[in-house]
């Protein structure tokens, strides 16, 4: 009886260990430089220069992927964003949602169909206005 009652308390620390370090990373208050995509060659035209750096991307607190704690599990390296190797890096998450889950980006969010981001979303819903600014930050990656 007491050995499964160990085993248990031991894998719930592990665990709220682990989840601190993943959801958590970076310490409340901390902000980080931005990142700008713009590795292209210098010779650009004014208007594909604009189109580059309009995929800059503050990641900061107010950066809906930081502060919802997507970048905890997933990188957007369409966005030049550094996050977790424990999900897929959602740079073509706009494109490729629907065929791999049968429903466009924005109703993934609001009820996925995988479990793992079942559990996380159901756990932490997302309002329509966070659903939009992910939308459009993966619509922009993709680009």
């Amino acid at each position: 009886m007491k050995k499964p009652l160990i085993i248990f308390v031991i894998s719930a620390l592990i665990g709220l260990g682990l989840g601190y370090l993943v959801f958590d990373v970076i310490a409340p208050g901390q902000s980080q430089p931005e990142v700008a995509v713009n590795d292209k060659e210098d010779s650009k035209s004014s208007e594909e220069a604009t189109e580059e750096t309009d995929k800059t991307v503050a990641v900061s607190d107010d950066n809906i992927l930081q502060a919802k704690g997507c970048l905890g599990c997933h990188a957007v390296s369409g966005l030049n964003l550094e996050g977790g190797a424990t999900g897929p890096d959602l740079t073509q998450a706009f494109n490729n949602i629907e065929g791999k889950h049968g429903k466009p980006l924005a109703e993934f969010l609001k009820e996925p169909t995988s479990a793992v981001m079942s559990s996380v979303i159901g756990g932490n819903p997302l309002t329509d206005e966070e659903i939009s600014q992910v939308v459009e930050a993966l619509k922009k990656a993709a680009e």
